[in-house]
């Protein structure tokens, strides 16, 4: 019997996928939203004071999650 199990580059390759699919599908429904509603950008804007990092120890930075958010809020409104 042969293991099926994916090499571990190609789990992340999926995974960087999966990531980058997800990202694309998410900015653009939030594009179409804030279009017909502007005030949905702040209120995204609002709410970064409650993101965090799900890593834990060392490797955890809430910080730097609440900035990736607020450069893609930035984004969205230089395209509105």
């Amino acid at each position: 019997m042969t293991d099926s199990t994916p090499a571990p580059l190609d789990q992340v390759a999926d995974a960087r996928r999966h990531e980058m699919a997800t990202e694309h599908l998410l900015f653009g429904t939030i594009r179409f939203l804030a279009q017909r509603h502007p005030e949905l950008l702040d209120e995204l804007d609002r709410s970064l004071d409650h993101l965090w990092d799900r890593a834990e120890g060392a490797e955890r930075d809430d910080e730097a999650v609440r900035k990736i958010a607020g450069r893609i809020i930035k984004s969205l409104r230089a395209e509105s």
